[in-house]
């Protein structure tokens, strides 16, 4: 293994950090796909009557209003209820019980309880289809999600977020557009194949609910998105990516600042990851000038493949800023691709490169740098970023090469990578795990009947092992790390085939053969002729007619 100095004696790097990222820009699409909001500013109010309608009152400057109160009011003062009585004259309360609440900016449907069925409010209210915006005061969230669909506030009973919501509302009144943040290739989604289910990754980790399987395909609501990129980041295929950037995108970027950051500065760089919303505020100037900032929509838009890459380049560390704001379900996916990170590392014999620090630990980064300074140093790989997985193979066998080469395998459950095993003595080569195969991790044999498998291509996805009729078809999840024996087509069964016993053309295996002697050979279809088992389907026809010639009564019989 090389190892240089990380000497930076004679050279500014924040001033190197400055130009590298003054002279790197990150290509993004000039029309990005969007979608859009159409607004009339229409609002519902729901809280406790008292507050809902004081806060209705401030919001004289919208489109219709209507109040849905569904708690006690808060106070019995005489003053304070005058004033609520005085409060947004003409605008109705409505006490029935909530339902539930779907939809968007622009597009919310409120359903709430009305004599023994449920009505629209909106239709009842307003005489529109749907509200446009919603101010909830209400004790907890009416809508349960960690991402909020926008046009829906919800402030509770905090009078700095009922102000922040009130100055906002109003420039909530017309058309907007928002990014596409992401986009399904179905082709290669291992979600179901044939009417299996397999793969629900993505749908595990949305915190906004945007995503969901409609007629046995995901499909992701861009009105809900908010552009976490979790559901990015869980796919084990790529079948879903992200479009600002696109992953190529950000690889390329994340390649041209280690390599200019160590041609100018003679030293191997930290890359800190942060989101834009609230990271960016806290990664300020006073940064060591080795740290690299890489803003992004969210901190998960970045996947391990990204981490793995950016080291494998010549990043000697990756660190991840974490915020309060993060929804819980993308810390939870984060600390898991870290822990996965850090014992690959461990595996290969690696220091554990990758660190996930909260905004509290901001006064810990320069220590963290300072015991990297002293890992050795990882000469640059020279792959080039292709589709998501053998990306990140290829940034893992660089890694291990630079450290113990280990050719092992790490057992972990619940990855997306490993190996699929096969009970020979009950396959009859039906071939219906290939046909379910999203990845082609599993192949025929072409002419010769065979089951091939590559483990590099394999994502745990299950399809083959729910296709499988014998039920014969066993996954055993684990990152492998001697590449040639994971990239290796390896033959799992192969035999010869049987030829047609009148004709002489392969149809079918030999224990296809024989599993349909053992299973109808005995039924009355085939009792007279069981040979016939053992024929191509054309000359299978072909002897039930010349018998029936021969014996025209059979046919009767």
């Amino acid at each position: 293994m090389s190892i240089h100095s990380n000497s930076n004696a004679t050279v500014d790097v924040k001033s190197v950090r400055e130009q590298v990222l003054g002279q790197t820009q990150i290509l993004q699409n000039l029309i990005p796909p969007t979608v859009s909001y159409t607004t009339e500013g229409n609002v519902l109010v729901i809280g406790p009557e008292d507050l809902a309608r004081l806060a209705a009152d401030k919001l004289s400057n919208m489109g219709q209003r209507a109040i849905l109160a569904n708690e006690s009011i808060t106070s019995q003062d005489e003053a304070h209820l005058e004033k609520v009585m005085a409060a947004a004259e003409g605008v109705e309360s409505y006490y029935n019980k909530l339902i539930e609440i779907k939809g968007f900016l622009g597009q919310f449907q409120v359903k709430v309880e009305h004599e023994s069925g449920s009505a629209d409010l909106s239709l009842v209210a307003i005489r529109k289809a749907h509200f446009d915006l919603i101010l909830d005061l209400s004790q907890s969230p009416s809508i349960n999600l960690e991402m909020l669909p926008p046009g829906y506030f919800y402030v509770g009973q905090d009078e700095a977020k009922l102000a922040d919501a009130i100055a906002q509302l109003p420039d909530l009144i017309g058309e907007f557009d928002k990014p596409r943040y992401v986009k399904v290739n179905s082709d290669i989604c291992a979600h179901n194949r044939n009417g299996i289910d397999g793969c629900n990754r993505c749908l595990n980790f949305c915190p906004a609910d945007a995503i969901s399987s409609v007629n046995k395909k995901i499909e992701i609501d861009p009105y809900l998105c908010h552009g976490a990129g979790s559901c990015t980041n869980a796919c084990p295929t790529g079948a879903i990516s992200y479009d600002l950037p696109t992953p190529q995108a950000l690889h390329s970027y994340l390649h041209k600042l280690v390599t200019r950051f160590r041609e100018q500065a003679q030293t191997a760089p930290v890359i800190l990851f942060h989101d834009a919303a609230n990271g960016a505020s806290l990664v300020t100037d006073e940064l060591a000038g080795v740290i690299i900032p890489v803003e992004l929509e969210e901190i998960t838009v970045a996947s391990m493949d990204h981490w793995m890459s950016a080291l494998a380049w010549g990043a000697r560390q990756v660190i991840v800023l974490n915020t309060d704001a993060t929804a819980p379900t993308l810390t939870q996916m984060l600390n898991g691709e870290q822990q996965l990170a850090n014992e690959i590392f461990d595996e290969m014999g690696q220091p554990q490169r990758v660190s996930v620090i909260n905004q509290n630990q901001l006064d810990e980064l320069d220590t963290l740098v300072k015991v990297s300074a002293s890992w050795p140093v990882i000469v640059p790989g020279e792959f080039a970023a292709t589709t998501k997985r053998n990306t990140l193979y290829a940034a893992i066998d660089h890694l291990n090469s630079q450290a113990a080469s280990s050719d092992s395998c790490l057992s972990k459950s619940n990855i997306p990578f490993g190996k699929v095993s096969v009970n020979t003595d009950g396959c009859t080569l039906c071939l219906s795990c290939v046909s379910t195969c999203p990845t082609q991790a599993l192949t025929d044999g072409g002419d010769m009947p065979a089951l091939h498998f590559v483990e590099q291509d394999c994502v745990q996805c299950g399809l083959c092992e729910s296709a499988c009729p014998e039920k014969v078809i066993s996954l055993t999840p684990q990152m492998n790390f001697d590449a040639a024996a994971r990239q290796e087509r390896q033959t799992l069964k192969e035999e010869a085939p049987f030829d047609c016993i009148r004709c002489g053309t392969p149809f079918a295996t030999q224990s296809m053969v024989q599993r349909m002697l053992d299973v109808v050979g005995g039924h009355s279809a085939f009792s007279a002729n069981t040979e016939r088992l053992k024929m191509c389907s054309d000359c299978r026809v072909k002897d039930m007619f010349e018998d029936i010639l021969q014996d025209p009564e059979k046919q009767l019989r």
